[in-house]
């Protein structure tokens, strides 16, 4: 017979079971399960180990491992990548839960064509738009991914291609190299002949957005929409070794005089000297000075004696003293030709029609 503080057997074995699932708890890492071959779930692991499954071009692997890293996964099941395949998590990822599943996606050759312009890439993606994309192209919403068979496999090796048909109206952004300028500057210093590299020219980038037409995927038109220089050129500097040309008295006769100079910079430079004959009274004032008058040789002077020079004013402003082949001039004037020969001087004579003025 029993008595008020029996318990009954039922529920002893209750309160057993759940004693030792709370020690089971307390002692036991998280328990984690893989799939079996016959679809159960079996088996429980350590605290250090994982249960990895690794999807390698339709195969799949489960295994049971300690390993720590997916790179390291790999290594062990002697999986080998090329360098144009793709895995997910990348291999540095750290195997962080008991149940972990690696993707391996296998490049493929496939050829892509857009037009007449046809393009072999290696693509990891099975969606056309994602594998197009990968290979360098700009795919919108609109455009259609055909995948059609190769009609020069034995020249390409290649049975798959995508074709691109765009839509009506597509955007197309496409990125272009910009050439560099070439600039060379003369180095008096270096001997003649030579030449030395002063700046690497760089390509720069642009972006050109065009809006293209199309009819029945076939591409009949393309309009400019917008263009971006995304990087400048950088220009390449070449020096040239140049003789020093001493100048000569500029004459009538003569015309033109060609000599190398110093600028206001101290830097030299290939200078060519003309002559002009106008009356010079109008200028005269920028300078303080009301009157010139004619030299002995016809140069037209100053108060101060001065030969009265015409130069690029940005370079050599007004009332600067300056060397000339005729002597020490000072600008006064300036001229058109400026804009092009922007280190020349053209000097005040009396030469062209001798009267003094």
């Amino acid at each position: 017979m029993r008595t008020k503080s029996d318990i009954p057997i039922y529920v002893l074995g209750f309160l057993l079971m759940a004693t030792f699932f709370v020690l089971g708890l307390k002692i036991a890492p998280t328990a984690s399960f893989a799939e079996g071959n016959d679809g159960e779930v079996e088996y429980s692991i350590s605290g250090n180990e994982h249960f990895v499954t690794v999807f390698d071009n339709g195969n799949k692997t489960t295994v049971k491992t300690d390993a720590s890293t997916v790179g390291e996964v790999l290594e062990r099941l002697e999986i080998k990548l090329d360098a144009s395949d793709s895995v997910y998590p990348n291999i540095e990822t750290v195997l962080d839960s008991d149940l972990f599943f690696i993707n391996i996606y296998r490049s493929r050759p496939v050829v892509i064509i857009e037009n007449t312009v046809q393009k072999i890439a290696n693509v990891t993606s099975y969606d056309p738009k994602t594998a197009v994309r990968s290979a360098g192209f700009e795919v919108y919403d609109d455009d259609k991914i055909e995948m059609v068979t190769t009609t020069n496999f034995l020249e390409t090796g290649v049975s798959l291609a995508y074709k691109i048909i765009r839509g009506e109206g597509s955007i197309v952004t496409i990125e272009e190299d910009v050439e560099f300028d070439t600039e060379t500057v003369r180095d008096y210093d270096i001997p003649v002949g030579s030449e030395e590299v002063r700046q690497l020219g760089e390509l720069g980038k642009v972006k050109k957005i065009y809006k293209v037409k199309s009819v029945n995927g076939v591409e009949i038109e393309r309009e400019l929409v917008s263009s971006e220089i995304i990087r400048e050129p950088v220009t390449r500097i070449v020096a040239v070794g140049t003789a020093i040309k001493d100048a000569k008295p500029l004459t009538a006769s003569m015309g033109r005089n060609h000599y190398t100079a110093k600028n206001l910079n101290g830097d030299y430079v290939e200078r060519e000297e003309t002559y002009y004959d106008l009356n010079m009274s109008g200028v005269m004032g920028f300078c303080g000075k009301t009157s010139y008058s004619v030299r002995d040789d016809g140069a037209k002077i100053d108060d101060d004696g001065y030969v009265i020079v015409a130069a690029a004013l940005d370079r050599y402003p007004r009332c600067s003293i300056v060397e000339t082949s005729l002597g020490l001039g000072k600008v006064y004037d300036t001229g058109s030709f400026v804009s092009t020969r922007p280190e020349n001087f053209d000097l005040a004579t009396d030469w062209t029609t001798p009267n003094g003025i």
